[in-house]
């Protein structure tokens, strides 16, 4: 081997050197550019906006987290710890330190909450598309829950697509996209989207939206396409994990996402044991984890 000259032997040593000084988990463990990321959510894991998600998900063996923005209930906006400079600079610190990434902040107060009716939907939005600049996430989830439920209440749709026209644009001017979760199949969805025509609002889709109404899971993802859905919830409901869940071909899932040509994020949700207790986060969500990985980071 030739030797090398003093200018290469000093980068060489400073690089080294650098190296070793980086924590563990970013030069041991550092997972190698993927197509598909998976992450989990904090409220799930029970830790939502505390320090102590961001430990857990490298535990868990997750690349990321989706944040949740915090309860709502009557307040104008959401409860939101993020604002707070010290909390956000050590959970930011906890993130480097983890080499863990924030996918996404969820909205998920509207899962109650109307989407809807509320007057102050604008500062909710705006406070969360806040929190993807403060964090560094490109996606906000904005499910329109129950009170939303476009098939059980289709009256309510010309004011949530002059809503979401609206935040769309605020979207658009922060960067962000804000993905939604509706009731309707993919095609009401392609329908929903048309008619609100904001680039910046796209589906945030989750398997087990099509599953539990017995639509084909597949044909749902191809009706859809690449350029609709941002991310994808990897999960099913509750009862078994993934691994063993019977009405959810994973490897087939991927093959349909690959012809797609998308790539993202997948947020394990639930899909937990139900013979476990749902406080053994890291049996539940460490087993889905390593099976999504398995399927999707060959």
């Amino acid at each position: 081997m030739k030797p090398l000259n003093r200018r290469e032997f000093i980068t060489a040593t400073v690089l080294g050197a650098t190296t070793l000084m980086l924590p563990k988990s970013t030069w041991a463990f550092a997972p190698k550019k993927q197509r598909y990321k998976v992450a989990v959510i904090d409220l799930m894991i029970l830790k939502r906006q505390k320090l102590g998600a961001v430990k857990l998900t490298s535990e868990i063996g997750a690349d990321g987290l989706e944040v949740d923005m915090g309860g709502l209930g009557n307040r104008d906006t959401f409860d939101n710890n993020f604002f707070d400079e010290a909390f956000r600079t050590n959970y930011s610190n906890e993130l480097k330190e983890y080499g863990i990434e924030v996918a996404s902040v969820a909205m998920t107060g509207f899962y109650a909450q109307s989407f809807a009716t509320r007057p102050t939907y604008k500062q909710m939005v705006g406070d969360c598309l806040k929190t993807c600049q403060l964090l560094g996430a490109k996606v906000a989830f904005l499910p329109l829950g129950v009170q939303g439920d476009l098939v059980k209440n289709p009256e309510l749709r010309p004011a949530i697509v002059e809503r979401l026209r609206d935040v769309g644009a605020m979207a658009k001017k922060a960067g962000v996209i804000i993905g939604i979760e509706t009731a309707l199949d993919a095609r009401g969805e392609v329908e929903l989207l048309k008619e609100i025509g904001a680039k910046n609002i796209q589906i945030y889709f989750n398997f087990s939206d099509p599953l539990k109404e017995g639509r084909d899971l597949i044909e749902e993802l191809n009706i859809l396409g690449k350029k609709r859905i941002c991310q994808i919830h990897c999960t099913d409901e509750d009862g078994v994990w993934l691994e063993n869940n019977t009405r959810l071909d994973m490897a087939k899932v991927k093959e349909t996402l690959d012809k797609m040509g998308w790539r993202g994020w997948l947020v394990i949700e639930r899909s937990r044991d139900a013979n476990l207790s749902p406080r053994m986060v890291k049996e539940n969500f460490g087993a889905n984890t390593r099976y999504v990985k398995s399927i999707f980071q060959k």
